[in-house]
């Protein structure tokens, strides 16, 4: 089952969603999906951005879309990829728009271990795809999952910025209490989304 995979502070604060009916048919999907096909992350990486950041911790959410889904690249954070994996273009324009907007030297590497143990929680929107096929997950059922999160942690927190990137992130807006955090929405930093505009302000929302 899913829910073993998923670190205890989580599941306390997401009891309700992962005792549902609707967590239970994602589990049975997710489960067979394994079993058939070569689904990224690793199984057992599916929840490491729950892994690497507790709910008390968390002080940035940045919302991706789904994992990458080529070889090598797809552990489990949103964005990021292993140490040597070359860097993707989406997270390349992320490093970029850092080192413009803030004069801040990133490191030449793609993993983004070292923002998740300071509580930046990188939460793909979906948290499973086939390999080859972006995507393929999209209506798995993960998006009231991930919502559940983003829902919880609005509720039960204070003072977090969400970061939402691209339409699918931007939805989710409407589970964000704006009295008690802050939104800085965005077009999404793939190559795709990024050549539309030339504006050097658009992803600081």
């Amino acid at each position: 089952m899913l829910t073993d995979l998923i670190p205890a502070e989580w599941q306390q604060l997401l009891h309700r969603c992962i005792e549902s009916e609707e967590f239970c048919t994602l589990s049975a999907k997710v489960e067979n999906a394994y079993s058939n096909a070569t689904i990224y992350p690793k199984k057992e990486n599916i929840f490491r951005a729950l892994e690497l950041t507790k709910p008390k911790d968390v002080k940035v959410v940045i919302i991706g879309q789904d994992p990458y889904h080529e070889p090598g690249q797809a552990q489990g954070l949103a964005f990021s990829v292993p140490h040597g994996v070359k860097i993707p273009g989406s997270l390349n324009h992320i490093f970029q728009e850092i080192e413009m907007e803030l004069d801040i030297a990133t490191l030449p590497t793609g993993n983004l271990d070292r923002w998740a143990v300071q509580g930046v929680l990188l939460l793909n929107a979906t948290l499973t795809v086939e390999a080859g096929k972006a995507g393929s997950h999209e209506k798995f059922g993960w998006q009231q999952f991930t919502a559940e999160i983003i829902k919880q942690l609005s509720n039960n927190y204070c003072n977090i910025a969400f970061m939402l990137w691209g339409n699918s992130a931007i939805k989710l807006s409407e589970y964000i209490d704006t009295s008690k955090h802050i939104i800085f929405s965005s077009t999404h930093p793939s190559g795709l989304s990024w050549g539309k505009t030339s504006n050097p302000e658009k992803m600081k929302g």
